[in-house]
């Protein structure tokens, strides 16, 4: 290895490289293996949507391939029963545990072959929908369904929305054709057929009416689950249930006005109430948590009008119409304003009050307004950069300010207001925090996040300022009698108590720290975070880094739960909720935590009791990654997943014990055929004599008398990652498990920082870690890679300035002009990249003009003549994070010096590839390049002699990913 001085030292020649085959088949006691190739991506699949009924006898999940059609299995947790089908999806047990609901995706097939043609969407296949009775195994399949709703607690029904029908060819007219049958509706109270009444709006004589778009609704189709009984109700566009499934509202859009409505049906009786009727749109329906009171939009009243203002209206049981109370009925409607079309319905918990959105009144354009100049005009006090405005144009549009209607009295009240725009509720909606960034938009732009917060009076609106430029969030106690944040000024967590405003220091006193250990950016640390309340809000839990404290909302009586544990032993505890319901931690029952020993990686379950002064008891810990753990609602059984690198994260189940664990799924089984690898946690000394970990990944066959390729990857600190699972797949970075299957050993360092100076920190990390693996002697020092991507590119390009240890490498969507880069823009938020550099990741710590030659000193281009190593680049064109041009500088200047360099620019792709196609046409080049430098095979066609502009994207990627790789030839 070589650190540069001011005279470059160049590569040892290509030809000198020892060059070894890939793994040849062997036989195991599995049977034969073989080094895993790219026939085997498109099949490997992952587990999705798991589900565990309430009783704990049944689980449902979907076993999707990356690209093809996948299966959704149900499972007897108790007996080992499974029912199969076909592409079934998204699965839903209903609360009594007797069948499933799940999607059903069309064949990828036809998908395909649709997508080619370029069908229209609404000619595309669509999904169907599957209804599983689960004490029988029958299944019943229904074709086009665009969504379908479950209760959530129970219910004997369900619903489902179908897609339009299928444009049919038009028939010829024949005056003898009978006109045909319409479909009978569901009965009203009054025993009609139809929804309606007549519209709202009548046209008077003589007048012309411009007919105004309106998106006609389809068939919704309420199922009786244990029968199989269906309703079917024309017209519909929305719908929703009541938490108890006894009652479903829905919203109807027809070609014939009369049937325009606001409907409710009723489980008990099959009957369906008109609570209002008119042309017009109506939307956003929702219940109150006891299904009694119903909100919801409409613009009937104003349809006619070019820009249309919309209503609020509100049924309350046993009320057979709804009314009006947003303008309606309310006391204190301001002037000029109206209901926000998208502003979110919410009540209150005790269903007093109603929270919705309020806008200023719709203004039509005026017809003779001459077209908008195509001009973004930046002003130096804008609080926003345009930019930034532009990526929260859509979110302005449909900004609304949140307001109240007291339900009792009839009363609404302005919550909201421009100046502070954003309101928090507690958790029962009887008080409001305000939030406003406004003050600090300007500094936002170049900065982290600020705002000031209030306190709201919902009764009338009132407000008084409780925190200054605060950049960590506020939260609501969950009784609502208290808020809390952390100062990352001083570090301290703070409590504020709502009825007196008495603030309280909750932290200062105890002799350990709250804020992030490792942090080594210029900002201030973030807090490891709180675990919740318990009952009444009485006490507070709050994580340090290893352990778990209990602190009263006044800052007294802090006590250790995990008593000191955690550090004591290098134990991450952290509460586990188990219940998504939960409101409260309880102090008498016990309680779950979730551990992590951060030497080993260990990871695991412990038990403790709040209220018990004994140790927190270890129920598990197991060298794996335990994952997604779920628990029956209603019973002691438990679903999770484990994982390591060279195991799948398959569903287990267990009782609370953990002592009985099995294993319930198999989801690749084909992993067997292929070689694969095992991870392991080492140790090394960094530069400045620090002790750090890295992840180092060996073939399963690994023999330490042959010599092997070294493939490091970096980004930051991975040794997290130890027992991490990597399925094979394309994608933007190398695939691991490809890597070390082919013959790689794979390295990642953790890296840590010096203000100021990054790259050379990345320096004396990453080159004393491959040097640790190269003294064990069975690395070829001439064949050392390294790929990195986004500030692991960073890194890299650096890297290649300052050492020429890497024979070649890939340093994808990479900083290398930090100049440049300073001023630029990341195009996904708007905001000006300046804050990188002096606040986050980047680590410069000041602006560019106070420490100009400290971002010459980190920038890749500014000594490119001194890289000597083959480099390859990713950088497309619509990267929404780091300039594109950074990746055009460095290329243009390797090239000019007549350096080996290649970039590939995927048009319209952003900072990492999402088109499938393009992912696995990147992962062959990026194989192809590191294999050829590090394996010793033959040079590709493309870096052999390009690929001229006319010829692009025609190499046929996806018939080499559908056979086996040949490495020989």
């Amino acid at each position: 290895m070589s650190i540069h001085s001011n005279i470059p030292v160049f590569l040892i020649p290509a030809l000198v490289l020892s060059l070894v085959l890939f793994p040849a088949a062997a036989v195991t006691a599995e049977g034969v293996k073989k080094p895993l190739s790219y026939d085997a991506y498109d099949s490997w699949r992952s587990i999705q949507g798991t589900r565990i009924s309430s009783d704990g006898v049944w689980t449902a999940y979907a076993l999707a391939p990356q690209d093809g059609d996948g299966d959704l299995v149900v499972r007897n947790l108790r007996t080992g029963q499974e029912y199969r089908h076909a592409r079934g999806r998204q699965p839903i047990i209903t609360a009594d545990g007797r069948f499933v609901v799940f999607a059903v995706a069309p064949l990828k097939a036809d998908v395909d072959k649709a997508r080619k043609e370029k069908k229209k969407p609404e000619d595309q296949p669509k999904s169907g929908l599957g209804i599983l009775n689960l004490e029988t195994g029958d299944v019943v399949v229904i074709e086009r369904v665009k969504s379908f709703k479950v209760p959530e607690d129970a219910g004997s029904h369900f619903a489902y929305l179908l897609e339009p029908p299928l444009k049919k060819p038009e028939d010829k007219p024949e005056s003898t054709k009978a006109e045909p049958e319409k479909k009978a509706e569901p009965t009203t109270e009054a025993g009609t057929a139809k929804h309606g009444e007549p519209a709202a709006t009548e046209q008077k004589p003589g007048e012309k009416k411009e007919e105004k778009k309106k998106d006609p609704g389809t068939e919704l189709v309420i199922r009786e689950l244990s029968t199989g009984t269906e309703q079917t109700v024309s017209d519909v566009v929305d719908y929703t249930w009541d938490k108890s499934g006894g009652v479903l509202a829905y919203g109807t859009s027809s070609k014939t006005p009369d049937n325009d409505g606001a409907f409710l049906w009723r489980a008990s009786d099959g009957k369906t109430l008109s609570l209002m009727t008119g042309l017009g749109h109506y939307k956003g329906f929702t219940f109150d948590e006891k299904g009694a009171r119903l909100a919801f939009l409409s613009d009937r009243d104003d349809y006619q009008a070019k820009t249309s203002a919309w209503k609020l209206y509100l049924w309350t049981a046993p009320s057979e119409k709804a009314a009006e109370i947003i303008p309606g009925t309310a006391k204190g409607f301001p002037a000029g304003m109206s209901v926000g079309e998208h502003g979110s319905l919410e009540f209150s918990r005790d269903s007093a009050r109603l929270f919705f959105g309020l806008v200023p009144a719709p203004q039509p354009e005026p017809e003779d307004a001459p077209d908008p100049i195509k001009v973004d005009i930046w002003h130096w006090r804008d609080p926003w950069l345009q930019p930034m405005q532009k990526a929260r144009a859509e979110d302005e549009k449909k900004r609304s300010f949140r307001s109240v209607f007291h339900i009792r009295d009839g009363r609404m009240v302005r919550l909201a207001t421009p100046d502070m725009p954003d309101i928090v509720l507690s958790d029962d909606g009887a008080k409001a925090l305000g939030v406003s960034d406004l003050p600090y938009r300007r500094l936002i732009s170049w900065d982290t996040q600020y705002a000031d917060y209030y306190l709201v009076n919902i009764a009338d609106g009132s407000r008084r300022k409780i925190l200054e430029a605060g950049s960590s969030s506020v939260s609501f106690s969950p009784a609502g009698n208290h808020l809390i944040w952390y100062e990352r000024d001083d570090r301290n967590w703070y409590s504020y108590r709502i009825t007196d405003g008495r603030k309280s220091n909750l932290t200062a006193g105890l002799d350990v720290r709250f804020e992030n250990e490792l942090h080594d950016s210029p900002s201030e640390p973030y807090p490891y975070g709180i675990a919740g309340w318990t009952e009444g809000d009485r006490t507070v839990l709050i994580n340090d880094r290893y352990d778990i404290w209990e602190i009263r909302p006044d800052g007294s009586g802090a006590r250790m739960i995990t008593r000191g544990q955690g550090r004591a032993e290098g134990i991450v505890f952290r509460y586990f909720r188990l219940d998504r319901e939960e409101k409260t931690i309880p102090a008498k029952t016990p309680i779950l935590i979730s551990a992590s020993e951060e030497a080993v990686r260990k990871s695991g379950y412990y038990r403790t009791t709040l209220s018990s002064s004994a140790a927190p008891e270890k129920v598990v810990m197991l060298d794996k990654l335990f994952g997604g753990l779920q628990k029956a609602k209603a019973a002691d059984i438990y679903l999770f997943t484990l994982q390591r690198f060279e195991e799948f994260p398959d569903l287990w189940t267990s009782g609370p014990s953990f002592a009985d664990m099995k294993k319930i799924s198999d989801a690749n089984p084909q992993q067997a055929d292929y070689f694969w690898g095992k991870a392991e946690l080492i140790e090394y000394v960094n530069a400045d004599g620090r002790i750090l970990q890295a992840v180092l990944i060996k073939p399963d066959d690994f023999d330490p008398a042959k010599k092997y390729p070294l493939m490091v990857y970096i980004y930051e600190r991975l040794s997290q990652g130890l027992h991490r699972y990597y399925p094979p797949s394309p994608g933007t970075s190398i695939n691991f498990s490809r890597y070390v299957s082919n013959g790689y050993v794979l390295l990642m360092p953790d890296i840590v920082y010096d203000i100021g100076y990054p790259g050379r920190s990345a320096l004396k990390c990453v080159v004393p870690a491959a040097n640790k693996i190269l003294e064990e002697g069975y690395i070829d020092p001439a064949r050392v890679g390294i790929q990195g991507h986004s500030w692991g590119g960073y890194q890299i390009s650096y890297l290649i300035t300052q050492t020429d240890m890497f024979a070649a490498v890939q340093a994808g969507a990479s900083v290398v002009n930090m100049t440049s880069a300073y001023g630029g823009i990341r195009w996904g938020s708007g905001m000006s990249r300046a804050f990188q550099y002096e606040k986050t990741q980047s680590r410069i710590g000041a602006p560019l003009w106070t420490r100009t030659l400290q971002y010459l000193e980190n920038s890749p281009l500014f000594w490119a003549d001194r890289v000597n190593t083959p480099y390859l680049t990713i950088h497309n064109d619509e990267d929404d994070a780091v300039p594109w041009y950074q990746g055009i500088e460095f290329v243009t200047a390797l090239r000019r010096l007549d350096r080996e360099a290649y970039m590939f620019n995927y048009n319209g792709e952003k900072h990492g590839l999402r088109e499938r196609e393009n992912q696995k046409h990147w992962t062959v080049h990026q194989d192809e390049f590191f294999d050829h430098f590090l394996l010793g095979t033959p040079r590709p066609e493309w870096m052999e002699n390009g690929v001229p502009y006319l010829e692009r994207g025609k190499r046929d990627i996806n018939a080499l990913f559908k056979k086996a790789e040949d490495k020989k030839d």
